[in-house]
Parts: C-alpha cells; structure tokens; sequence
C-alpha cells in the first residue's frame, strides 16, 4: 500500500490553472507525494474552449471532473453553481480520499471547494490569500477560504500581515512570491514574429492586449467606455480574451463578440493558453483590463498595465500600472500615458521560486486536520 501523501488541486479557470502549472509539476515529480487533479468550472464549458484538453496536453491525468455551470451568469445562476459544485466535490472527495487539499485563490468555484473540505475535514492549503479586491465580491470569497484553511502561502508580507490579523497563526503562514511569476522565469517565450505568425497578425504594427471582466460588486457596464476608447486606436491591433464566467461575464463577451465583428483590427481568443498569453504580455504595446495579471505578472515582463474601474482596487501594484475610471476619456488618457511609459518597474511579488518552497513545507504538514485557534494579535 502507497504511503505517499494524496495532494488534490482543484482548477477551475485557464488563468488559475496557468498559475498552478509549476506548482503541479513539482508535487507530479516527487516520489513522496502523489498528485490528484479535479478540474471544474469554466474548464468544462464549450463556451470557454474546454480548456481541461489542455491540461490534459501538458502530461497531468485528471482524476475526476466536476460539472458546475448553469447556462447563466446572473447571481441566482452562479448561487446555483455553487450548490452543484458542493454536491460534486462531496462525491469527488469521498472517492479521492486526499490527504492534503489546494486551493487558490478568491473564485466562487473554490468557496464551494472549501465549505465542502472543511464539513468532512479535508485540510486546506490556501494560497494567494491576504489580498484585496474592493471591486468584486471574491474579497469576501478569499478572506472566507482562509478561515476554512489550515496553511497558507502569501505573495508578499503585507498579505501576510492580513492572513495572520484575521486570526491565523503567523507559524502557519508563509510568504512565499506570487505563482504567476514562475512562469515567466521557466517559460521560453515566444518572439514577436512567432507570436503575430501563430495569431496571423502584421508583426509591424503595435498591439494592446485586453481582457476585461465584469465587477461583481455592483458596475457590470463598464466594457463600454473601454470599447469606446479602444475604439480611438485604429492602428493598434486589438486582442481580446474572454471574460471568466462570473455574474454579467457573458454580456461582457457579447458587447467584445460585437466589437471585434466591426473591427478589422479586433481579434478575441476564447483562451491564448499559458504560453501566448505570456508571450503577448511580453510584446504588447500595453495590457488593458482589470485582470489581476496585469498587476501581478505583467510588470515582470516590462510592459506598462491600464487597469480600468474597481475590479482590482486595493491590490498592491508598482508604478507601471496606471489606474483609470471606468470613463471614456479617462481610459484613453491612462492609454495614451501608458505607451509614453518611462519609469521604474518594480518586482514585488517575489523573485518566482514559488513551487520548491510550498512543496517543500506540504510534506511535512500532519495528515489530518488540526484544530485552529483565534490567534489574537
């Protein structure tokens, strides 16, 4: 009988997924521990690009699937999915049996993940917790999760600071660099002509890379200043990814499905995967949004960031992220700003030897829950 630890990671989007890669290889590798893999979520949608493939493609055997989604985006729609995913998951994980379970994140996928661990006393290990996200109701989501869990791993030491004021013991908690920039350091990228080849565009002319999610906390309307800037650029080459599947998510992508039908110079990807992805934050003229990626991984690549609204607000970020309202004018400013960028690009999330320092600490955590208490500052 295998004595390895059973360590299970749940993904349920391509942009968390890419951020776990390096993480699941480390724990794939180690002869001490033995990867169990559930994907869910947008992962399975047609809508999405059934973006499990490519896990699959990259050498990882997924142990169960997980159907959640409801074919709605409003918030009775994605209230539902979160009842459907704690139904899944209890079977998933009484057929699993893991010892240690990964969670990342804020998503409402993976509230459902973490009440289901926590009532049949699965042990949590949190990642990317302590952050802060005013505009989108994950902020209630992360903070929920990290009182279900019983390890974490930060990003930087403010975040650290916060998991431990919300009670946790500050010898369960490590600040260990964001996930995301492992990726940049180990991925070989692609060139500029490679990259325009592969997505059939002019490599002579500059690009903007956009991926523009709805605010769950109230402002579901703000693709249409963005578009309405964007719309000022004529000469740039317009690449869209699509929203996730948040409430509002499928208007968003409705009003880009629109835009770029009348724009020879719009292009939307259902998913770039890891690899172009990165490699167009690399060659962009500028990343436009409000994902969290162009706080955390696209100032390591060096190419400035337009964040656009209240999705992200409260993030720590460096100084070539440029903050705009969800205002026409105001977005085609900070634009016009961005692409004379001349500052500084600060790496604040971590020097990206993320996965060896979580693995190395995952092997020796009991193999049982423990019994948390209130750590009071």
């Amino acid at each position: 009988m295998s004595l390895r630890r059973k360590i299970c990671v749940v993904t349920g989007t391509r942009a968390e997924y890419g951020l776990l890669y390096w993480l699941m290889k480390e724990i794939q590798k180690d002869e001490d521990l033995e990867l169990q893999i559930i994907a869910t979520g947008m992962h399975l949608s047609p809508e999405f690009g059934m973006t499990y493939n490519q896990i699959e493609q990259d050498g990882f055997m997924l142990n169960e699937k997980v159907e959640i989604l409801l074919s709605s985006d409003t918030s009775v729609g994605v209230a539902k999915s979160i009842g459907l995913a704690t139904i899944g998951f209890a079977d998933a994980f009484k057929r699993l049996k893991p010892d240690l379970l990964i969670i990342l994140g804020d998503r409402f996928e993976m509230l459902a993940v973490a009440q289901t661990a926590l009532i049949m006393q699965l042990p949590i290990v949190h990642l990317h917790g302590g952050e802060l996200t005013f505009g989108a109701y994950d902020d209630c989501i992360r903070h929920s999760i990290t009182k279900m869990a019983s390890w974490h791993f930060v990003s930087t030491e403010l975040h650290r600071k916060r998991v431990i004021q919300l009670g946790e013991h500050p010898e369960r908690v490590w600040n260990v660099g964001a996930l995301g920039i492992e990726n940049i350091l180990k991925i070989p990228l692609l060139t500029k002509a490679e990259l325009c080849t592969d997505l059939k565009l002019d490599d002579n002319k500059p690009f903007f890379l956009i991926t523009y999610h709805p605010e769950t906390n109230g402002n579901t309307s703000g693709i249409y200043p963005l578009l309405s800037a964007l719309n000022r650029f004529p000469d740039a080459h317009l690449i869209f990814t699509k929203a996730n599947a948040d409430n509002g998510g499928r208007v968003v992508n409705a009003e880009i499905e629109q835009f770029v039908l009348k724009k020879p110079n719009a292009y939307l990807f259902e998913s770039l995967g890891q690899l172009r992805y990165l490699s167009a934050v690399k060659h962009a003229e500028i990343v436009i949004g409000n994902s969290s990626s162009g706080l955390i991984e696209v100032p390591y690549l060096r190419t400035p960031t337009v964040n656009c609204g209240n999705r992200q607000l409260g993030r720590e970020c460096p100084s070539s992220v440029i903050q705009a309202s969800l205002d026409e004018n105001s977005i085609y400013e900070a634009i016009k700003k961005a692409m004379k960028f001349q500052g500084s690009y600060e790496q604040i999330f971590g020097d990206g030897e993320v996965s060896k320092k979580i693995v190395k600490q995952i092997k020796k955590f009991p193999l049982q829950s423990i019994q948390k208490e209130f750590y009071d500052l």
